[in-house]
């Protein structure tokens, strides 16, 4: 825990002593929403992408400040996405020459307001590619803690006012983890274990952390290659959760609790886009798309391919029979999920690297120049069009979070939160 007097912060399980550089004055408000209308973690709390409710405005504009609740300007950069809990939003970054100053912020959800900052000093390597940053994965959330994760594979636990709970730095234990790129696989939390995908040329592995102590409970090789992909919870196989892990050689699925692997599909995937795991099957970037159901034994079963569906680096969102992905070439296409056939398909303006966001009937889609396109995909005759845009200013690479009528979105510089006043 931080001493306040001092300012000094004791790092347990990494042998190291951190010294915050700053820490802002803590707001004292309830948490007041409920967790099932949270953004905990990359790619929403069921990692598909998807929710329901009051969606966000068809059209907004940064510039003239059209349906712009706020926004607020960030300290570093990062492609990180931001994450909401209860009424609170955040959001990681990094500063400083050599990317070595982790930021974590948390602000008001409905006003904007900074209610706290922490920062720390990267133990680990801080190398990254010129458009990415140390802040790229994006952090979790188990709705009372926060699990903020830096490309240079420090870790740091906080509760939502800001305190620290404890810290790793992996780089310490695993000094070889890391490329020249940079890491960007961001944590999901699975009952009381954070699982952490560290993939890379060198010390290669996916371990399982004690969300509540920061021990760790289990540590898997993985495949000496880079990877960028996210881990992704499976709800309810066999009425247990597991995590799965995806590689450019093999998807695995892992219990949660121990690392045991139950089940392996090797074949070649992708290694940027991240799985989905809808009502029992798994859609994995591999040739295309492909399907794939898990019958209990140590392989799962193919249900289709579609190799005419090809990922960029945004993932697949998945949600009421659809499948949704937009390739290199920023072309959206919606397949069946029984099929993977493909129903339509519209054409978006720029490059992707965020992954859409899906509320309701609207897909929310951001390219990486900041401009905004909202595509109709219900079942009437507006299905496959553009029926709202936006823009904002800057260059975005993290994907939206869609919370009770809201879409937060971030820059290098900026976080927005786009709302109908």
């Amino acid at each position: 825990m931080p001493n306040r007097d001092t300012g000094a912060t004791r790092v347990t399980h990494c042998t190291r002593f951190l010294r915050p550089l700053a820490t802002l004055s803590i707001a004292g408000c309830m948490l007041a929403v409920a967790c099932g209308a949270d953004w905990t973690q990359f790619r929403g709390p069921n990692s598909n992408s998807a929710t329901r409710g009051q969606a966000p405005p068809l059209d907004w504009s940064d510039a003239e400040n059209e349906n712009i609740a706020w926004k607020v300007e960030l300290p570093g950069r990062g492609p990180a996405s931001p994450i909401v809990v209860g009424d609170r939003v955040i959001v990681t970054c990094s500063s400083g020459v050599k990317q070595d100053r982790l930021h974590v912020l948390c602000f008001e959800a409905d006003s904007g307001e900074r209610l706290w900052e922490r920062q720390f000093w990267a133990t680990g390597r801080t190398l990254s590619h010129p458009s990415s940053a140390n802040a790229a994965p994006t952090p979790a959330s188990d709705g009372e803690l926060i699990f903020a994760f830096f490309s240079s594979n420090d870790l740091a636990c906080l509760d939502l006012d800001g305190n620290l709970r404890w810290f790793r730095g992996l780089a310490h234990d695993f000094p070889q983890a890391g490329n020249d790129v940079g890491m960007s696989s961001s944590p999901v939390v699975i009952g009381d274990t954070l699982v952490a995908q560290v993939e890379n040329q060198g010390d290669s592995f996916a371990t399982g952390i004690d969300k509540n102590t920061g021990q760790t409970r289990w540590r898997v090789p993985r495949p000496r290659k880079s990877c960028w992909t996210s881990p992704v919870v499976m709800r309810g196989q066999g009425g247990e959760d597991l995590v799965l892990l995806q590689s450019p050689t093999k998807l695995t699925a892992h219990d949660p609790e121990t690392g045991e692997e139950v089940w392996a599909y090797e074949t070649e995937c992708d290694s940027i886009s991240s799985p989905a795991a809808v009502d029992g099957s798994v859609y994995v970037a591999s040739k295309g798309i492909t399907a794939l159901e898990p019958t209990g034994s140590r392989q799962p079963e193919v249900e289709w391919n579609a190799q005419n569906l090809q990922p960029g680096a945004a993932s697949v969102v998945v949600a009421d029979d659809q499948l949704f992905i937009i390739n290199r070439a920023g072309v959206l296409s919606c397949a069946g999920t029984k099929d993977g056939k493909v129903q339509w398909r519209v054409r978006l303006d720029g490059e992707f690297w965020g992954t859409p966001a899906l509320v309701g009937d609207r897909l929310y889609c951001v390219s990486q120049k900041g401009s905004a396109q909202v595509v109709d995909v219900g079942e009437g005759d507006q299905s496959g069009k553009i029926i709202g845009r936006g823009q904002f200013d800057g260059a975005i690479q993290a994907s939206p979070a869609a919370v009770d009528g809201a879409l937060y979105v971030r820059s290098d510089g900026h976080l927005w939160k786009v709302a109908t006043p």
